[in-house]
């Protein structure tokens, strides 16, 4: 699958992610094809070849001076009668333009129908929103990853009686989409805004994933801002390439308690021939000694709720030959503030380690296997496409031993009747 990351070095803007497109071999016309679509009278665009710290790039320049200005509902409808672009297309803009219009109505307090666009309303906006996701289509980009958004130093107003950076909208735009944001660097001192209200539903809409993809990469685009800082470059850099693990490659049961077939998965063509591998994972550790036992198993079960995939003790022993634990959980690196948080809650520990590992999964699925005693789930181990081993759900043999006034052996004993029959 052709897949795009889209890195934010320097922030993230329409025209930073217009002029990544157009480094990265994307014709110039397609963005005109995009304009003329929209019917937007008096655009000009063209690119210009610029560096930001010795980095080359392309900037895009979209002049709008003696075009229109438009309301919110002039901009959808826009998009919903530009018959030449793609369903997709004009779906997946829509998606933007709606994330600007709800973030600024939740700033002003309104109706996104009511709301009053400053620079927003320019034509440039469209041009941005609709000319992005229309390259990335024209691109054949059927995946996309991104990094954290940069938003630069988070003081001073943008304007008298305005707000501080970053500006509201893009806080809304971005908490809305429960996106990550890069820490603040000393280097972004006095810059101001790096990341832009359109820059930021762009990306939220558009990202499948916020982490940087296994991938063959083919060709990178760098995208010029506006500004130029002496300590960093303002440009954001999309990398195109192919998928070389599946995004599909969790072999956990989906939300839905649907498990995957490893035989007909497509997920399987990406993968390592054995098992999945997962590279998205941390550990947290932390050693403990003046904790009770009742605290520990305490602990483990708020580590689980707050979304662990795995919670262990080890007895070691510490200075002063004091007896201890050592609580470990692995879990999903997105998750790492609120496990850390958890550790530090409810144990009397006063630090956590924590660390990126990978490990090899393997695949695994779950059929339903029925018994004289009723359906009891069957767990298959897969490697290289044979199953290995198989376990019967101890929570349905329970249930159904109790159920029917019998043993854990018996309805056990029933399964593996079963099994062949089933495989």
């Amino acid at each position: 699958m052709k897949t795009a990351y889209i890195q934010s070095v320097g922030g993230a803007s329409g025209d930073m992610l217009l002029g990544a497109l157009l480094d990265a071999g994307l014709p110039i016309d397609a963005i005109r094809q995009a304009i003329d679509a929209l019917q937007i009278p008096n655009v000009q665009i063209s690119v210009a070849a610029e560096t930001r710290c010795e980095v080359r790039g392309s900037r895009a320049l979209v002049d709008t001076t003696n075009a229109p200005r438009y309301t919110p509902q002039q901009m959808l409808d826009a998009v919903a009668t530009a018959n030449a672009l793609s369903d997709q297309t004009r779906a997946t803009a829509t998606a933007v333009l709606q994330a600007i219009f709800a973030a600024e109505a939740r700033v002003h307090g309104t109706d996104p129908a009511d709301i009053h666009l400053h620079e927003l309303a320019d034509a440039d906006t469209l041009v941005d929103v609709v000319g992005v996701v229309h390259g990335l289509e024209q691109l054949g980009v059927g995946r996309i990853n991104a990094s954290p958004l940069v938003l630069g130093e988070a003081t001073g107003p943008r304007r008298p009686n305005g707000y501080s950076n970053p500006a509201p909208a893009t806080l809304e735009i971005i908490a809305n989409a429960n996106a990550p944001v890069a820490p603040q660097r000393p280097f972004h001192a006095n810059v101001g805004e790096l990341t832009t209200p359109t820059g930021a539903a762009l990306i939220t809409t558009l990202a499948d994933e916020y982490r940087q993809p296994a991938m063959t990469l083919n060709r990178i685009g760098v995208g010029i801002g506006g500004k130029n800082p002496p300590a960093f470059p303002n440009v954001i850099r999309l990398w195109l390439g192919q998928a070389t693990l599946s995004p599909h490659s969790d072999p956990s049961p989906s939300h839905s308690g649907e498990s995957r077939n490893p035989q007909t998965d497509p997920a399987n063509d990406a993968a390592p021939p054995f098992a999945h591998w997962q590279d998205n994972i941390i550990l947290l550790e932390t050693n403990i000694d003046n904790a009770t036992g009742e605290q520990l198993g305490y602990a483990m079960e708020q580590l689980f709720n707050a979304g662990a995939l795995d919670v262990w003790h080890t007895p070691i022993q510490m200075k002063k030959n004091r007896p201890a634990i050592l609580l470990s959980a692995l879990g999903p690196a997105e998750l790492e503030t609120q496990l850390a948080e958890a550790i530090l809650r409810h144990t009397p520990t006063l630090g956590v380690r924590v660390r990126p590992i990978t490990r090899y999964v393997a695949h695994r699925d779950t059929i339903t296997v029925q018994t004289e005693y009723g359906p009891i789930r069957l767990k298959r181990k897969w490697l290289s496409g044979q199953i290995v081993s198989q376990s019967p759900e101890h929570d349905d043999i329970a249930n159904a031993a109790q159920t029917h006034s019998t043993t854990w052996q018996t309805i056990a004993a029933a399964v593996e009747l079963q099994i062949d029959s089933v495989l």
